[in-house]
């Protein structure tokens, strides 16, 4: 996945002055997925068809390729979700005793954060007294944790969409190669990855709201270079015998 950190980051809200479209994260996650997938597979390729390997061991590493990234990703995913699901879990446990054990303290610290964003002492504590009487729980995960339903961790579907994100980006690589004639294998296979990390960046870059020229430039340079280097590292592996 370092590829595809090359892509911009969204601007924050403060950054913007208000909050980020919904569905950007969703999207972003997806075009990171995607990139990962087409440069890793068509490096792999690259790689492999430099060495001299056959045209069906090509194709075969190209497979193998797409379905050990999926799972490595997913399996990663799911991980790294959980961990943030356990995290989040441990962090309400905590709110809740301390709701249980100092409720007036909790009120208060609600009131001085609704205070710090601007609004009035006393109507601070008027809402903070009322969103406490209808959900404490909830209220403070939301605004003092930053926990919310929507934005809860849920590591199977975070598994599963990153499996598939890489699925779509590394399966038009292999296509690219079986489809394409015996002389023009090499070269339809990089442009097609150059063409699909070109506008996998520009939508990454466009939902990070930054520039998409830069964004498409950062991931073809960075994808150019990591085709480039296992093709060498490959005719290198092959000229040597091993």
């Amino acid at each position: 996945m370092i590829l595809g950190r090359l892509l911009p980051r969204p601007e924050s809200a403060d950054q913007r002055g208000n909050h980020p479209p919904n569905g950007t994260g969703g999207l972003r996650a997806a075009v990171l997925g995607a990139v990962d997938g087409i440069v890793s597979t068509a490096s792999l390729m690259l790689g492999v068809a430099a060495s001299r390997a056959s045209h069906a061991g090509v194709i075969t590493a190209g497979i193998a390729g797409v379905v050990a990234g999926a799972l490595a990703m997913a399996a990663g995913e799911y991980v790294s979700v959980s961990s943030q699901r356990d995290a989040e879990r441990a962090a309400l446990i905590r709110e809740q005793a301390e709701l249980t054990s100092d409720p007036e303290g909790e009120l208060e610290e609600l009131t001085q954060i609704y205070v710090s964003r601007g609004v009035d002492h006393d109507l601070a504590r008027q809402v903070s007294v009322q969103l406490m009487r209808a959900d404490p729980l909830g209220t403070h995960a939301r605004d003092e944790l930053g926990i919310t339903d929507s934005g809860r961790a849920r590591p199977l579907q975070a598994g599963i969409f990153s499996a598939l994100s890489f699925i779509v980006g590394g399966l038009p690589a292999v296509l690219a190669f079986v489809v394409a004639p015996a002389p023009a294998r090499i070269p339809v296979l990089v442009a097609v990855a150059l063409i699909a990390l070109a506008v996998l960046g520009s939508i990454g870059a466009i939902a990070g709201r930054a520039s998409w020229r830069r964004g498409a430039l950062r991931v073809l340079i960075g994808g150019t270079a990591a085709m480039a280097i296992t093709a060498a590292v490959g005719q290198l592996v092959g000229a040597s015998g091993l």
